[in-house]
């Protein structure tokens, strides 16, 4: 996957220099291009990662970028009006996740976005205790987490 990426960038370079353009729409579309071409070239071989991968990091990031800004929306909105909405709480939240790795960057991620933060991981790593902000329905706070940043996540690193 790796070598993939890397002749991606190159050919991308390639293609920023032939134009004589080096903004950041011309890389963009120099790789979206390159990355066509490559999968074009490999529909044969059996290494198709690459190109099943990357789609879904992209869709992963503007998702998480999305949540991001709702969360920050959020929090903004609670700071700047006189009436709090707040309704803290902490959640015992049962994983899907199995390694460590997959464990920590859910733990991260989900401290990252306003109004979340990761508490603690149970012994036996089936469950990760957080604390919200905002708890309005327990069950929908956990569903929200489950079918949307942990299920994109492990589908990218499974």
């Amino acid at each position: 996957m790796t070598k993939r990426l890397l002749m991606n960038l190159l050919l991308t370079v390639i293609w920023m220099a032939l134009t004589g353009r080096f903004e950041l729409l011309n890389f963009l579309f120099g790789f979206v291009l390159s990355f066509f071409i490559l999968w074009l070239m490999s529909r044969s071989s059996e290494d198709t990662k690459y190109f099943e991968r990357l789609p879904k990091i992209i869709s992963f990031i503007f998702y998480f970028f999305k949540e991001l800004i709702k969360a920050n929306m959020q929090v903004a909105h609670d700071v700047i009006t006189p009436k709090f909405f707040m309704k803290p709480g902490i959640i015992k939240y049962p994983l899907d996740a199995k390694t460590d790795m997959e464990i920590t960057l859910l733990a991260n991620l989900i401290s990252l976005t306003p109004g979340t933060l990761s508490l603690d991981v149970s012994d036996d790593k089936k469950v990760l205790y957080l604390h919200a902000m905002y708890i309005y329905d327990k069950e929908e706070f956990i569903e929200s987490i489950k079918d949307g940043l942990e299920k994109k996540l492990l589908s990218l690193l499974r």
